[in-house]
């Protein structure tokens, strides 16, 4: 940690706080995560979900870990740094964000999303504030809540912000997947159409009937196994027709609307996938590269062909009402990052130099608070960009997510031996791409950590 040089404090939650930083070697910007809790041994620090997952994705659109430190029993993640999160953005805006602006932000969403669910990870904490933004690039964050697709039910029912929990999770089901994520991005699409929150239920009961009143009382026709959920927990919905979401958000188009409503559908397996989501009319403007051709190295840097792109349009057709565009894509975002993204999907080594670093230095830009926007704290751990203050801060209560290896292989294929850290010789670890590294042992009675408020 003597190599980074603390800024300020950005973010502050349950489980750890947040400081902008720079490296003194190199001139570049980076936010480092400080976790509260001590942690004994370098296996557990690696066994954390937060940093299996990240270990396992390299992608343009989801957040780089780039440093993980442990030093006296304290864990230290190094991140890219990113200027803001997409709530500050909400909360301080003046006026309506324009569609092409929505647009730009969901299409690298769901193409992280594309690439986080292929690899076998959803993420179960979409929101607002695990959103980072930096000019037009957006990037997803915060994995501590993270599970693999292929890791056996029963999951626990409290996870993710309230506002963006999905039907199923509320009246806790153990064996969700990855449509809680497409639930969550239904919600947060409304939101950055209106400012507001879509489904801003005050406890779990108040949001299944905020849920009702929007998109009508789920039936035997619409969601037969989440009647038999509620059964399951003595609960009766309450009864609502549904109202048309373009009442709700009268600035958003047909195409929005019409895929802001399959993302809230009550029946999980009626939602579109993140891949199917992509070829939504609403994203016709848009250069798309499907996952499969994205995890290829030697793939050539050109839109996808004519016949793949057909039968991908076929899979969504089902799912979309509407005639998908036949024109040429265009792009919601530079061709040089879609270009790029062929490659970037694919697993590698992990490489913590993250070669694209913002170097300039900016400072964070201030939001003033919005009186007309003040949403109550809400159940689920802060982002790691989370602003001082925001919602978000409440406890979770989740399963240990330390899980014990007896060996682990760190890249070189060699099981890593468990050191012994005495409280009179303490070493200070960090992890930085394929090397494990080691330091000096610091002397007894010698701190090796600075203060992290200087």
């Amino acid at each position: 940690m003597d190599r980074y040089k603390i800024i300020k404090e950005v973010g502050d939650g349950t489980f750890g706080s947040v400081w902008r930083a720079i490296n003194k070697q190199t001139g570049e910007i980076v936010a480092i995560k400080k976790m509260k809790r001590k942690y004994y041994s370098w296996e557990e620090c690696i066994n954390l979900r937060e940093v299996k997952s990240l270990r396992k994705m390299n992608h343009p659109n989801i957040v780089k870990l780039k440093e993980v430190i442990r030093e006296n029993d304290i864990l230290y993640f190094v991140f890219e740094y990113m200027e803001c999160n997409l709530y500050q953005l909400i909360k301080d805006r003046g006026k309506l964000f324009s569609e092409a602006e929505v647009r730009n932000w969901c299409f690298q969403v769901f193409q992280a999303l594309a690439y986080m669910h292929q690899r076998g990870y959803f993420h179960r904490d979409l929101k607002p504030e695990n959103l980072l933004v930096t000019k037009d690039l957006i990037k997803v964050a915060d994995f501590g809540l993270a599970r693999e697709t292929c890791s056996k039910p029963p999951y626990t029912e409290y996870v993710s912000t309230r506002w963006y929990r999905a039907p199923e999770v509320l009246l806790q089901s153990s064996s969700y997947n990855s449509a809680v994520d497409m639930w969550a991005m239904g919600a947060i699409m409304a939101e950055l159409f209106t400012l507001r929150p879509l489904f801003p239920g005050s406890s779990e009961a108040d949001e299944i009937y905020k849920i009702c009143s929007v998109i009508g009382s789920p039936n035997q026709n619409s969601w037969a196994d989440g009647l038999q959920l509620a059964n399951v927990i003595k609960y009766q919905f309450p009864q609502f027709t549904s109202i048309h979401l373009s009442v709700l958000i009268p600035s958003a188009s047909g195409d929005a609307i019409n895929l802001i409503s399959s993302l809230c559908s009550w029946d999980p397996s009626k939602r579109p996938t993140a891949a199917e989501a992509l070829q939504h009319p609403f994203f016709q403007t848009c250069f798309y590269i499907p996952p499969s051709l994205r995890s290829r190295v030697t793939a050539p840097r050109t839109p996808p062909t004519v016949g793949t792109r057909e039968s991908l349009e076929q899979k969504s057709a089902r799912r979309f009402s509407g005639t998908l565009s036949n024109t040429k894509p265009g792009s919601c975002i530079p061709l040089a990052k879609a270009n790029a993204s062929i490659t970037a999907g694919v697993q590698r080594k992990l490489n913590m130099d993250h070669q694209g670093a913002n170097n300039d230095g900016k400072s964070t830009k201030s939001f003033a608070k919005n009186p007309r926007y003040q949403p109550p704290a809400r159940n689920s751990p802060t982002s790691i960009y989370a602003s001082k203050g925001s919602r978000g801060a409440g406890a979770v209560a989740v399963a240990d997510t330390a899980e014990k290896l007896a060996q682990l292989t760190v890249n070189s294929g060699k099981p890593l031996r468990q050191q012994q850290v005495g409280s009179q010789s303490m070493k200070a670890i960090w992890w930085n791409g394929n090397d494990l590294v080691r330091s000096h042992v610091v002397p007894p009675g010698r701190s090796y950590s600075r203060k992290v408020a200087g």
